[in-house]
């Protein structure tokens, strides 16, 4: 089993909701893409993606317990951004983190990288995925 994250990563903290206003929150859902990445998939090819040339099975899986097509990604990505579930924007105005959770509750972390961004499921065991899911729905309320 892997180990729990550990909360004390400065990037990983949910922004202010007021960070951002809803016009700001809009314009950086059009600006930013989510990408994915193999290393993330259990089956890598229903996603258009190559398998990894280095496969990293220590890796958190976005598709273990279903299989999330990459539009539902996007769109998860997309509800993300627009509730504010992001990291304070970094000087370019890009999150290195976005945050989302399913209608079945469950909990997905995006993360930049030099393609876009991609995602997984926050495994029960972090801690981090309580506090993602108690913000999720505050800030779905208020919008």
């Amino acid at each position: 089993m892997a180990k729990a994250r550990q909360g004390n990563n400065p990037k990983r903290r949910i922004a202010p909701y007021d960070c951002l206003d809803r016009q700001m929150r809009q314009a950086l859902a059009d600006r930013l893409a989510y990408t994915g990445s193999s290393h993330h998939k259990r089956r890598p090819a229903d996603y258009g993606l190559h398998p990894p040339i280095n496969p990293r099975p220590w890796k958190s899986i976005c598709d273990g317990r279903r299989i999330i097509e990459k539009r539902e990604a996007a769109e998860l990505f997309r509800a993300g951004i627009m509730n504010g579930m992001f990291s304070t924007p970094l000087g370019d105005g890009s999150p290195k983190y976005v945050w989302a959770v399913d209608a079945e509750d469950e909990v997905y972390e995006a993360k930049a990288d030099s393609f876009g961004y991609h995602g997984y499921r926050l495994e029960e065991e972090d801690e981090f995925r309580r506090y993602v899911l108690r913000e999720w729905k505050q800030r779905c309320q208020a919008n």
